[in-house]
């Protein structure tokens, strides 16, 4: 039942029927955010994930500094919305005990492109409503194993909402080559949002996040997860121009397949960002 329900997922994009298209078109390169964070983090039961791939679970409690980088060239034509993505971070601390070895412990350590090409069946006044087709390659910048993932997935969302940016749920394939012994493929289902809400001018609440569940695997790897939930919440306040700092929240839980308990990280700090929208380019048919 869970393979069909998979099924009806990825197929979704190709049964859709379209209204009168709309008339804008958009091209901009979307500064989602580049910045650094403080942050304080607590880890539950790390030792249960000390041979995952995920950094986060693995961790111990600290105080650190993390860079992030997040862009994304957005571009709308017609019904469609094609959206190019790069999102990277990376956080640890370094020790250096007198008469002792350097001790390294990182806190993240993430890069992720994705492609999303999404259709709008449905155009309401504040959102569109459609099929989404997506790929995505995860890997980081340091690993023993370096984890490698390729990861398609299809489904249905809402997007070009004021508020949600993005609220989907999709079919996943994913296929993982971390173990150069072990290629395993992998089926999930997966619901996510990314949105952004301006409570006042200068002042903007960013949150983003996914909840994976994973249905099926070609073989048995004891640290492949078999669910993974990430909720992040930020508080920006601009300073100056494009320049903001917020108090932020990180929230990641996930369950492996071998672990009893789940692994979960919680950091909490303050970041500090530039944030900034360029409209490359801007048309609306009816005026040509």
């Amino acid at each position: 039942m869970k393979k069909i329900l998979l099924a009806v997922a990825l197929c979704a994009p190709f049964v859709a029927l379209a209204e009168e298209a709309p008339k804008d078109n958009k091209f901009n390169l979307n500064v989602r955010r580049i910045g650094l964070d403080w942050t304080k983090t607590d880890v539950k039961n790390p030792s249960e994930y000390q041979n995952s791939t995920v950094a986060a679970l693995k961790a111990s409690d600290q105080e650190t500094i993390q860079g992030v980088f997040d862009v994304a060239l957005e571009y709308g034509f017609d019904r469609f919305k094609w959206d190019n993505s790069l999102f990277m971070e990376y956080g640890k601390k370094t020790i250096s005990p007198y008469g002792g070895e350097k001790a390294v412990d990182e806190s993240a350590d993430k890069i992720l492109l994705s492609s999303d090409l999404a259709y709008a069946c449905w155009d309401f006044d504040s959102f569109k409503l459609g099929p989404i087709m997506r790929g995505q390659y995860e890997t980081e910048f340091k690993g023993d194993p370096r984890r490698n993932i390729l990861r398609p997935n299809a489904g249905f969302a809402l997007f070009d909402h004021d508020i949600f940016k993005s609220l989907y749920v999709v079919g996943v394939y994913e296929y993982d080559f971390t173990y150069s012994d072990a290629k395993v493929s992998k089926t999930a289902a997966e619901a996510g949002w990314r949105m952004e809400y301006e409570i006042r001018d200068g002042v903007k609440f960013t949150s983003d996040g996914y909840y994976r569940k994973y249905l099926s695997y070609s073989q048995y790897v004891g640290e492949d997860l078999s669910s993974d939930f990430l909720a992040v919440a930020r508080l920006d306040t601009n300073v100056w121009g494009d320049l903001t700092m917020g108090p932020y929240v990180k929230y990641r839980r996930a369950h492996s397949r071998q672990a009893k308990d789940y692994g979960a990280n919680t950091s909490i700090g303050i970041s500090f960002s530039y944030i900034h929208n360029f409209d490359l380019k801007s048309t609306n048919k009816s005026e040509e």
